[in-house]
């Protein structure tokens, strides 16, 4: 296939040297990919034309605003299904077959494994000092691989509490501020009656129980070796598991899919007094249930040691420029107009309320001003964004087939659910599922089972 090298290459290319020498595949030169068959085109006035797919709402807004404002550059743009339900298997045909995008939206989890199957181009050199100081670096962190940049971060979300200040008041409830404190009121909600609990542990949600071990310590994926290093039932791990299951065991917590029409009733009906999860969510909850103004607030996570506060990421997305790209140049100039310039923002936030968290922190005042703090009870959330994003711990690394390893996770939380295995048998399980598909690869691969 002209301009992408094939499978037995790149494999024989990451077996040598697992992350770095599938990323330097990866990178190419600017000749091969203008062979590629990428839709770019440039017109006769001098204007290049770039692609653009994304799954997020307000895409077609910023695309709008881009394109009044730059005479140059042109995005045509196409919303696409969202990860889960399709846009990346769209996005990988289209890049076996050479014409993918010029701009890809790609989230955290995905991101190493579009770099290493040679899908996204390495950014490393195209990313401006300018920019680099505009990013949160926790963010970038998680875009960099063996010092190698492959995509360039929309927004991070810190972890943080949603709690039901109107229940904690008639019940005269403190807010959590450890663990340990979370599990005393998780003892003391079921005696308020009506059925109530303190939160839900979401079975068709692995990144939320990633980021609970990532704040604990863990390190699921690392490439300090020279491989592949594999551990997802680290000491970490296990006691954020083992805190769960003690929840669980002792009936709780709801445990079931975040996502279904159960969920959707137990947090409507008032039987969930808290949510853990990303900033994104403050945003998410005031467009699902309006009726409930006024009755949230949010705090920080809970913390396993106060003195050494640590945070996980739920949620955030990302822009890269595919090797198909035909204008990466371009693509860079749009992606970087996209993530930091204030218009950007105020373009897709006009699409809906949002309470995503930017990774160009510059834009934090942009967020604030356009959401409607009334539905928090005036609360400045984006004052706590701040603070806790600062929190997150650097190092994290996700690993090359996230889908995948979730999938088999997921599974197994929700059989644990029902009395069928336990949360650490399913993050082993994860482990075993994970290993077969790096060895598929050809990466080299270690791992600690415990």
């Amino acid at each position: 296939m002209p301009g992408r090298q094939s499978r037995r290459s790149l494999l024989a290319a990451i077996t040598a040297l697992p992350l770095t020498g599938a990323l330097s595949a990866c990178s190419g030169d600017d000749s091969a990919s203008d062979r590629s068959g990428s839709t770019s085109t440039s017109g006769t006035k001098g204007t290049t034309t770039i692609t653009f797919w994304s799954a997020l709402r307000g895409s077609q807004e910023v695309v709008d605003a881009f394109n009044k404002t730059h005479d140059h550059i042109q995005v045509a743009f196409e919303q696409i299904p969202s990860g889960t339900q399709g846009g990346y298997l769209k996005l990988s045909n289209a890049a076996r077959a050479g014409n993918a995008p010029d701009v890809a939206t790609i989230e955290y989890p995905q991101l190493p494994g579009f770099a290493i199957d040679g899908v996204t181009r390495d950014i490393t050199s195209m990313i401006s000092d300018g920019l680099r100081s505009k990013l949160l670096p926790q963010s970038l962190s998680l875009t960099t691989f063996e010092n190698r940049t492959f995509s360039v971060p929309l927004d991070v979300e810190p972890m943080v509490m949603h709690y039901r200040k109107d229940l904690f008041d008639r019940y005269g409830f403190d807010v959590p501020t450890t663990w340990d404190e979370f599990a005393e009121l998780a003892r003391e909600v079921p005696r308020t009656g009506g059925g109530r609990k303190l939160t839900l542990f979401p079975t068709d949600s692995f990144t939320q129980f990633a980021a609970w071990s990532w704040q604990a310590g863990a390190q699921w994926f690392d490439t300090s070796k020279g491989a592949w290093n594999v551990s997802l039932a680290d000491a970490p791990t296990r006691k954020v598991a083992a805190y769960w299951q003690r929840l669980i065991d002792e009936d709780l917590v709801f445990v079931n899919s975040a996502s279904s029409r159960l969920a959707d009733a137990q947090i409507g009906n008032g039987l969930v007094l808290t949510r853990l999860s990303g900033a994104w969510d403050a945003g998410a909850q005031m467009n699902a249930r309006p009726e409930q103004k006024n009755k949230w607030r949010i705090a920080p996570l809970p913390q396993w040691d106060t003195g050494r506060p640590a945070l996980g990421t739920h949620g955030g997305s990302t822009f890269a420029v595919t090797k198909d790209s035909r204008h990466p140049e371009a693509a860079m100039e749009f992606i970087e107009w996209q993530v930091s310039h204030p218009d950007a923002l105020k373009a897709r936030l006009s699409s809906g309320a949002s309470s995503q968290y930017p990774a160009a922190t510059g834009l934090i005042p942009v967020g604030r001003k356009a959401f409607d703090a009334s539905y928090y009870g005036g609360q400045d959330i984006y004052t706590l964004f701040e603070e806790e994003a600062h929190k997150i711990r650097d190092g994290w690394t996700w690993g090359p087939r996230m889908t995948a390893t979730g999938n088999v996770m997921q599974d197994a939380f929700a059989r644990a659910g029902s009395g069928s295995g336990t949360v650490l048998s399913s993050v082993r399980a994860a482990q075993d599922g994970t290993m077969p598909d790096l060895k598929a690869l050809g990466l080299a691969t270690t791992q600690r089972s415990t």
